[in-house]
Formats: structure tokens, sequence, C-alpha cells
């Protein structure tokens, strides 16, 4: 079984040194020996399969981040996976980790993980051989994030152990985006209130979190779709669609027509989050 491994260094290149973990913590007499888990950096370099598994024990579902996108903007995220497995002589625990990179074994530059303890999860054992274990994990952008090349497509690792030592670990079980925080400053609908017929200009700035540099910057060349949605509806339509500037700005005229709300609607990409904002224009 594998013995993960401590990030020693990240630097801001993105390179990675690692250096072995060689001494498991010590476990209670009656409980089981426990594999490394994921409290530590994954190693580079190790001299092991990508999937492991010994005994009857498997992993039947993993649910994390409730299966949508993490988003990160400026701010700690935390997030939960959920890792149920099934084991002939009972559940003891699970663990999990996010990783970037295209292979554990020599191209790794971003981890996300749990620092609580060897045994990271809190388990729901549901019957005598099934269990559904908690792991909960929080990204910090700057230190876990601390480039914005991080976004994008990163993979879950998982691991579980049974009662009687079985265990199993997956290095990729399933793909998870972590994303950018977009958004919106400035978005108005003007002016209010406006004589029907007359002209709205709607503007806006579309912003994207920078966790290199720890702030937003105007995204630019992005498609954003101007919506509306009138007083007694609650559905949007999408009236035009416009392009940002360099700087992220955005600038259209529409005529008014009736009440209703305007909105600038983001729809996101595979390392930036959907974003919107809203303006409610009464027409007379």
């Amino acid at each position: 079984m594998r013995i993960r491994a401590s990030l020693a260094a990240v630097t801001m290149s993105g390179a990675v040194a690692l250096t072995a973990l060689l001494a498991p913590a010590a476990q209670a007499a009656d409980s089981p020996k426990i594999p490394q888990g994921f409290t530590s950096k994954p190693s580079v370099g190790r001299n092991a399969p990508a999937d492991e598994k010994q005994g009857d024990i498997q992993i039947t579902k993993v649910t994390d981040n409730a299966n949508k996108d993490v988003v990160v903007g400026l701010g700690k995220k935390t997030f939960t996976i959920y890792v149920t497995a099934t084991a002939p002589s009972g559940i003891y625990t699970a663990d999990a980790m996010l990783w970037h990179g295209t292979s554990l074994d020599s191209d790794v530059d971003g981890v996300l993980y749990t620092d609580t303890g060897d045994t990271n999860s809190t388990c729901d054992n549901w019957s005598a051989t099934s269990a559904t274990c908690k792991i909960t994990i929080t990204a910090v952008p700057g230190t876990d994030l601390y480039d914005s090349a991080l976004n994008g497509k990163w993979n879950v690792s998982v691991l579980a152990v049974a009662n009687n030592g079985d265990y199993v670990e997956t290095d990729v079980y399933k793909n998870r985006w972590v994303k950018r925080a977009a958004s919106f400053s400035g978005f108005n609908a003007a002016p209010e209130p406006v004589t029907k017929g007359k002209t709205i200009t709607v503007t806006g700035t579309l912003n994207r979190a920078s966790w290199s540099y720890m702030r937003y910057y105007g995204y630019g060349s992005q498609s954003v779709q101007l919506q509306f949605k009138p007083a007694n509806s609650s559905t949007y339509s999408t009236v035009k669609t416009i392009k940002s500037s360099s700087t992220g700005y955005l600038k259209t005229t529409v005529t008014a027509s009736v009440d209703g709300t305007w909105r600038f609607h983001y729809a996101g990409n595979s390392n930036s989050s959907v974003a919107d904002a809203y303006d409610y224009v009464d027409v007379r």
C-alpha cells in the first residue's frame, strides 16, 4: 500500500518539491491498520500502481460538492465529499482529495485535501456492511490555489478502509471543475423610471477573480446575454448577446416597453463561474 508524501514547497512557477512521509500514525489496538490516506500531499515518483485494492471492498458512490463546480473567489471555499463504500466486515473510514495535473506519479501542481488528522471522515454506517463517509475540504486562494492557471479540471482521488483492514484506493475516481469566480460590477439599467418607448441603456463590467494576484480583473472578449423578465413573469428571455471589451466593460441599449427586470447573464466556461446581475426598471 502507498505511503503518501508531504508537499515541501510549491513555487509560483508551479514546481513542486516533495518529501516522503515515512511514519504512519499510531493506531489503536482494536482498530484496523489504515493506509496513509490523504492527510498530506500526494507523492511524486512513487513506485506504486495508480489504483490499489486489498480484499473484498468497493467504493460505490462519490459525491463531491453536490456534484457541482467548486467556485472560488478571493475567500476560502469549504465543500464536502461523500464517499459510499461496502465491505463484508463493514466500513471503518474513508478519505478523499482533489489534485491538479496529468499524473499523480509525476505531474502534480495542486492539491486540495483535509488536514484534520489521519482519520478524516465522519461515517454513517447505515448497514453492517456499508457506510457513507463525509470529508470536509477547504480551498484557500493564494495558498492552495496559488496560481490562476490551476483553474479548470481537477481529479478526485478516494480511499476506503474496511474494519478488517481491507482497503481500496483510486487516484482518479472522477473529475471535478474548480473555477474562478466571475461577477459583475457597476451594473445599471437607466434611466429609472423611464417613459415607454424611450431608450434604456444597460451597462456593467464582467470581472473574474485572479488567484495569482488576489484581486478581480475585468474579463474581456466574453459573450454575455442581456435578458428581460416582465414584472408579471418568472421567466427570463434573451433579448440580445453582446461581448465584453478588453477590460470587461459592457454597454447596450433597448427600448422601454413594460415594467420588469433586466439581467446580464454570463454562462461561464471551463475555468470561470456563471455570473448574473439584475436591475428593475419602472416603465411609465
